[in-house]
């Protein structure tokens, strides 16, 4: 019986979140880019990795200041319901694939309880029974930024036209530091 109100929460979930983009209230007739984008790539989260943007865009305060750094759920593999096939409608959670920085998934193995317990609380009903914890690199490789090579010619003699009344040093610096970079952008 139990299992069977379960199944009506899920279902009324699943329909409260899947309305149209038209349905949904909007402020002064403006739909917002991230509804129009969340409801293009929810279905296909949903169908490639059994998750959704809500899922993902809240994982920082689901996993906690320890782990929302380093990291990342990956997918739900939903296990085959034979039950409901078979007339039983029994619900049984699914396992949820973590991918986490190689020195701190033995940590989240050791919180993989409390871990399990805050998702199922997100999802409101119980939605994951276990974690599968995968080591990987989570986070991208850091953006290297280069200098921009020196000004020649009359892009630097116009930067220092520019900066002729500046008398602070330190300013002065700062601001040719911006201009080269900005003027060095523009001959591109």
């Amino acid at each position: 019986m139990a299992d069977a109100g379960l199944s009506r929460k899920v279902r009324s979930k699943l329909q409260t979140e899947s309305r149209s983009v038209s349905e949904r209230k909007t402020r002064k007739g403006v739909v917002q880019i991230s509804e129009v984008a969340n409801g293009l790539i929810d279905p296909v989260l949903a169908k490639r990795a059994g998750i959704n943007t809500m899922l993902l865009g809240s994982w920082d305060e689901i996993a906690g200041a320890e782990f929302a750094d380093c990291t990342r759920p990956e997918r739900i593999a939903w296990p085959r319901r034979a039950s409901e096939i078979a007339g039983e409608g029994r619900y049984q959670p699914g396992v949820l694939t973590v991918a986490c920085e190689g020195a701190r998934a033995l940590f989240l193995t050791h919180a993989q309880g409390e871990l399990i317990q805050r998702i199922n609380g997100f999802f409101g009903f119980h939605a994951i029974g276990q974690l599968r914890i995968v080591q990987k690199p989570v986070a991208p490789p850091p953006k290297r930024y280069s200098r921009p090579p020196p000004l020649v010619g009359e892009a630097a003699r116009r930067l220092e036209t520019m900066m002729e009344g500046v008398e602070s040093e330190a300013l002065k610096a700062a601001l040719k530091r911006l201009g080269t970079a900005v003027l060095s952008t523009q001959r591109r």
